[in-house]
């Protein structure tokens, strides 16, 4: 780590100092400050910002394409009306109390009661590399990787400080942003309001797109123009949620998936949070997102500190989906800690759509015997293997009491993992590998555990305890809840040859003790994280909420897969998995194909078509039994499991970019192109019959025009050629499907 000391009077920085931080490049200068100018600078982007001498606040110049030199001072007409100067002006982290009536980055309880701050700059400081954030996930690298800029705030009249700290990731075109605050005086206060990321855009037209829906329709994307006044969405139920996503991007209106300015913000947290874009009186926009202030409200006394999470802030001048290129790389090399980042991953049995809570040692046995003959690789117990007292027949029942149920294992949990993990897989000179399902976070009032402690529930005094699912939510905020969990999931694994662990959680928080549990809850859950993957390295974790209720970058930092969705419906999946990877890797969603007709909406599509569409998230994996599967698609299974193996990975590691929306087409397409640019695989479909019509062409992306590429040896076309005319299919059937190589030659 390397400080950089800086006076503390604001006055006498004004062009004194000329600092030029170069940890990667001598052509490049990630961080640039000049008296009390600051610039962060990527490869395609520039973040600026000055400090107002008069004032000592923070002022935004430019969050966009990259700059150099000077930059014109932005005209303000004549200050009039009630909004004063302040309300005028783009500012970094806007506080509440002093003229500027738009949102506030920041609220601050003061002892005496009152919410005003005066939060001025005092000095600078930047590290080569990163530092961790206490308590939370977050981005890594060396010095070779990011450059950190840390702005030292202090308000003089209440003794409260802050730091802002801003990483700059120059390959990624991303600044990553977190904000802390601490208690200098001498008396409490309280934080009602804590923004990790506070942008304001200058007058210009935006839209912003979201990601909203519910269990079993997720990440579907919703773009809509920033009005006058305040748009804003969130999340209230304790987790990310289904409902809607840590992610926000905003963009230009004429901006499309592969043109145009795009802005991406993605918050690294795992519970509620809010979102807030603000298009203000003066036509500025203001975009903040971090805690949710309805579930904050956090006590901070003498000498505490409040760190809030991360928020990634990515720029493209590429569209759409040039920003989630570069939230998938940076995340896939710089916030995923599991080795099995990018390592090719298992294809799997889960039990649960065949057989839910109907099962035995004998039928696990069998299941898992059906599944290596189709040359699965891992097979995953779900729900209904534990519980003594209280056994775990159903949902009503058993979540707690984490021993295995001495009816249905009559000879223990090792046993039978020895049974299953002892056999062969066809095609393969491997063996079988167990993985396992927990929910950990959960309890249901029929168990041991529940009766032993009532008081480890979350609950509100003597108001009802409401119950989802037949289940209550455990308060992590308590350290004896932590400790519990990580013994008794340890104690499972020690127990077996378990390689994998699916993580559920079923249902959202209620009732709280207090709004600041919920973060407090977080920081447990994290600690529990680590605790458990750093113990387990050569786990393969993945977590799940009831398909993608949490599906955030805060559990990526542990669980390197996370299951996308309940809905295994492969054409609610294409919307689901694309929506998704506007902010999240393909790599790390977890896509299954399921049996038809489909346990959610019914519908009946070939198995190809399905096993295709699974093929587009990292870990491929099989929900059905295969016995009772038709004997042609159990025939073609053992093909389709080769080729999603052959699919991986590049789906691990390669860009995607998103062809053809399915909200926009019937043929959605999607191009998944390698690290290195070699290979390529395309995924395209058809939703719709298609009679006595010409087909569209699928014009490719992400190519070398100049090279050559072999497509599926069937035809060799210059990347110009199948990037300005295309590839055109034919399909037999309504819901068509096709996967095709390109190897550049």
């Amino acid at each position: 780590m390397v400080r950089i000391a800086s006076t503390t009077a604001v006055a006498s920085l004004l062009v004194t100092q000329c600092l030029l931080v170069t940890a990667r490049d001598s052509n490049v200068k990630e961080v640039v400050v000049e008296g009390t100018t600051f610039a962060l600078n990527g490869d395609n982007v520039s973040y600026r910002f000055h400090v107002d001498n008069s004032t000592g606040d923070l002022v935004s110049d430019h969050f966009g394409g990259s700059v150099t030199g000077a930059i014109p001072m932005e005209a303000m007409g004549e200050v009039n009306g009630w909004v004063g100067e302040q309300g005028r002006v783009r500012r970094e982290f806007p506080d509440q109390g002093r003229g500027d009536f738009r949102i506030p980055a920041i609220r601050v309880r003061q002892s005496e009661g009152y919410t005003v701050s005066d939060l001025q700059y005092q000095s600078y400081s930047v590290v080569h590399g990163k530092p961790a954030l206490p308590g939370l996930p977050a981005t890594m690298g060396t010095e070779d990787d990011v450059t950190t800029l840390l702005i030292h705030l202090h308000d003089n009249y209440s003794a409260v400080s802050a730091e802002l700290s801003y990483s700059i990731f120059p390959r990624y075109d991303a600044i990553v942003r977190s904000a802390n605050v601490t208690n200098k005086g001498k008396g409490n206060i309280t934080i009602e309001t804590l923004a990790s990321m506070s942008v304001d855009f200058p007058y210009e037209n935006l839209d912003m797109i979201s990601l909203r829906g519910d269990w079993a329709r997720e990440a579907h994307r919703e773009r809509r123009k920033v009005e006058y006044g305040t748009q804003s969405f969130g999340s209230s139920t304790g987790y990310s949620s289904h409902l809607h996503n840590p992610f926000l991007a905003l963009v230009d209106p004429s901006t499309t998936e592969s043109q145009g300015e795009a802005w991406g913000f993605s918050l690294i947290y795992s519970g509620s949070f809010s979102v807030e874009v603000e298009k203000g009186s003066q036509g500025l926009t203001r975009a903040l997102l971090g805690f949710n202030p309805s579930q904050l409200s956090w006590p901070l006394g003498p000498g505490e500190t409040l760190t809030s999470p991360e928020c990634v802030a990515v720029y493209s001048k590429d569209g759409i989906g040039g920003v989630s290129r570069s939230l998938h790389r940076l995340y896939r090399n710089h916030l995923i800690k599991s080795k099995f980042a990018t390592k090719n991953r298992p294809v799997l049995l889960n039990s649960w759509e065949g057989l839910s809570f109907d099962y035995n040692q004998s039928t696990i046995q069998n299941l898992a015997q059906e599944s290596a003959d189709l040359g699965t690789k891992l097979f995953v117990l779900d729900d209904g293997w534990f519980g003594d007292k209280y056994p775990r027949t159903s949902d009503t029942a058993g979540l707690g009491d984490w021993v295995p149920n001495p009816r249905r294992f009559p000879h223990g949990l090792r046993s039978a993992v020895n049974s299953i993990t002892n056999l062969k897989v066809a095609n393969s000179s491997t063996n079988m590998r167990f993985g396992i399902w927990v929910e950990p976070e959960m309890v249901n009032p029929n168990s041991s555990l529940y009766h032993e402690h009532p008081d480890w529930a979350l609950h509100a005094g003597s108001y009802p305890r409401t119950e989802r699912r037949n289940q209550l939510v455990l308060n992590l905020a308590l350290l004896e809840v932590q400790d519990f969990i990580i013994s008794s999931v340890s104690d499972i694994l020690k127990s077996a040859k378990i390689s994998y662990v699916k993580w559920d959680n079923n249902r959202g928080i209620h009732e709280m003790p207090s709004p600041a549990t919920e973060h407090a809850y977080q920081l447990g859950l994290y600690r529990v994280f680590n605790n458990l993957t750093t113990q387990f390295p050569d786990v393969l974790w993945e977590g799940c909420a009831s398909g993608g209720g949490r599906f955030d970058a805060g559990v990526l930092q542990f669980f390197p897969q996370i299951w996308t969705s309940d809905d295994t419906d492969a054409v609610e999946r294409i919307s689901i998995q694309l929506g998704t990877s506007l902010a999240y890797p393909p790599s790390a969603m977890g896509a299954h194909l399921s049996t038809v007709p489909n346990q959610q909406t019914g519908r009946t599509v070939p198995i190809s078509f399905r096993a295709h569409v699974a093929m587009m998230g990292g870990s491929f994996g099989l929900e059905l039994d295969p016995a009772t599967v038709p004997k042609e698609d159990k025939a073609a299974l053992p093909g389709l499991i080769a080729l999603a193996e052959r699919v991986n990975p590049i789906v691990l590691t390669g860009d995607m970019y998103r062809l053809r929306l399915p909200e926009d087409s019937s043929w959605p397409a999607a191009l998944f192109v390698s690290e290195e640019g070699k290979k390529a695989v395309l995924f395209a479909f058809q939703t719709r019959p298609n009679v006595n019509h010409a087909l569209p062409w699928v014009r490719l992306q992400g190519l070398e025009p100049q090279a050559l590429y072999r497509v599926d040896q069937n035809g060799t076309y210059s990347g110009a050629t199948l990037m300005n005319i295309g590839l055109q299919f034919t399909f037999d059937s309504d819901y068509g499907s096709r996967v095709v190589f390109l190897e550049r030659q």
